[in-house]
C-alpha cells in the first residue's frame, strides 16, 4: 500500500511539472494573437503563393515583383512587432511558415520556370535543394532565436537569397537579355551556392537593431540620398547590386574575422617571444637533474 501511494504521489508531481510548460504554450494562444504583425505576415504569405501561380502562368516579372514586395512586408512585420512590443512565439513560428512559401518555394518555382526547366529532372532537383535548404535555415533560426546574437545572422537569411533570385529575373528582363541554354548553366551554380550559404555558418549582418533616430554624418546622409535616387531611376539594377553585395558580405565578414584572429595570435606570439628574449641572464639556472637550462 505504501509503495502504491508513493507511486501515485510521484505521478502527480510529474503531471504538475508537465502542466506548467503546457500552460505557458497554450495561454498566449487562448488570449489571441497580435493583429497587425499577423496580418502583414499573412499578406507576405499570400504574395508568395500568388508568385508561385504567376511563375507557372508565365508572368515571371510579376512573380519576381511579388517576392520583392513580400520581402518588404517581412521586414515590416518584424519591425512593427518589436516597436509595439508585440513579439510572441506564435509570431515567430508563423513568420517562418510564411517565409518557407514566400522566400523558399516561390523563388524556387521562379528559378525553375525561368532557367531550370530545360534541364528537366535535374532542374527540379536543383530547385528542390533550394527549398530544402531554406526550410532548414528557418528551422535552425527558430531553434537558436533565443540565444542568437542580434547583430549577426548565422548563414544567409532566406529573404536575402530570395531577393537575389527575384532581382536577377527583373534585371534579366530589363536588359532584354537572351542567353538561351547558357541561362540554365548559370542558374544551377547560383541556386546551389545560395542553398549552401543558407545552411552555412557564415556571419551575415542583421539590421534588426538599426537605430534610424541616431545622428549621422553629412556624408552618410548624402550616400543614402544618392542610393535612393539610383534605386528610383534604376530599380532593377539597384536591387540586383544590393542583393549581390549582401550575399557576398557573409564570406567577406568571415574572411575579415579570420584575418583579425590571425593578426591577434601573431601579435601575441611576437609579444611572448620578445618577453622570453628579454629575460635577464640571472633568471637562467642549470637543472642538475636534467642537464637543461631553465628560465
Amino acid at each position: 500500500m505504501k509503495t502504491g501511494a508513493l507511486e501515485g504521489q510521484q505521478l502527480k508531481k510529474i503531471s504538475a511539472r508537465l502542466r506548467k510548460p503546457r500552460a505557458r504554450v497554450t495561454t498566449p494562444i487562448r488570449r489571441g494573437v497580435y493583429l497587425l504583425p499577423s496580418v502583414i505576415t499573412s499578406v507576405s504569405l499570400a504574395l508568395g503563393f500568388y508568385s508561385i501561380v504567376s511563375s507557372f502562368n508565365g508572368h515571371l516579372e510579376l512573380a519576381a515583383t511579388l517576392i520583392v514586395v513580400a520581402f518588404f512586408c517581412d521586414g515590416l512585420d518584424g519591425r512593427l512587432a518589436r516597436v509595439s512590443n508585440s513579439t510572441s512565439q506564435f509570431g515567430v513560428e508563423y513568420d517562418s511558415l510564411s517565409d518557407v512559401v514566400a522566400f523558399g518555394a516561390a523563388p524556387a518555382c521562379l528559378l525553375y520556370v525561368w532557367a531550370l526547366k530545360p534541364l528537366r529532372a535535374w532542374g527540379w532537383i536543383v530547385a528542390a535543394a533550394f527549398v530544402i535548404c531554406a526550410a532548414l535555415r528557418l528551422a535552425r533560426f527558430n531553434v537558436l532565436a533565443a540565444s542568437a546574437d542580434k547583430r549577426r545572422f548565422v548563414g544567409l537569411p532566406v529573404p536575402g537569397a530570395a531577393a537575389l533570385v527575384a532581382s536577377s529575373v527583373l534585371a534579366y528582363s530589363y536588359l532584354e537579355l537572351d542567353l538561351g541554354k547558357m541561362l540554365s548553366v548559370l542558374a544551377v551554380p547560383m541556386a546551389l551556392v545560395l542553398a549552401g550559404l543558407m545552411v552555412s555558418s557564415l556571419p551575415y549582418p542583421s539590421f534588426k537593431s538599426l537605430n534610424v533616430n541616431r545622428r549621422a554624418s553629412l556624408e552618410m546622409v548624402g550616400a543614402v540620398m544618392i542610393g535612393i535616387g539610383v534605386s528610383v531611376v534604376l530599380p532593377q539594377l539597384s536591387a540586383l547590386l544590393a542583393s549581390i553585395a549582401y550575399v557576398l558580405s557573409g564570406p567577406v565578414l568571415a574572411l575579415a574575422s579570420k584575418l583579425g584572429r590571425n593578426r591577434l595570435s601573431s601579435a601575441t606570439a611576437n609579444r611572448d617571444l620578445a618577453a622570453s628574449r628579454s629575460a635577464s641572464p640571472k633568471d637562467v639556472v642549470n637543472d642538475p637533474s636534467t642537464g637543461h637550462w631553465l628560465h
